[in-house]
């Protein structure tokens, strides 16, 4: 049997509207490729009150455990108020 891998997506809410997404995605996109088995995608979503959160899906190696370590990183960047795991898939390789 192979690998056991998951796919998570990450929801990453900025401090303000004015937070620039593009910075926030570069930052990301860097602790994404050192935790995960395959490259994030990125997506931009309206919240609220003229807000938009950050989505990004990436897949991971199940025996890892959990995402906390790379959400307290990203926890870190400037203009990230929060994280949150919205979404898990359990995939077989």
């Amino acid at each position: 049997m192979g690998k056991a891998y998951v796919i998570i997506t990450l929801r990453i809410m900025p401090s303000s509207p004015e937070a620039d997404l593009a910075h926030l995605q570069h930052h990301v996109d860097e602790l994404v490729t050192k935790f995960a088995v395959k490259p994030g995608q990125f997506e931009t979503k309206p919240f609220a009150f003229g807000l938009k959160a950050l989505e990004v899906t990436f897949m991971m190696e199940e025996s890892k455990g959990s995402t906390e370590p790379l959400e307290d990183d990203i926890k870190k960047i400037h203009d990230v108020e929060n994280v949150e795991v919205t979404r898990i898939d359990r995939a077989l390789g």
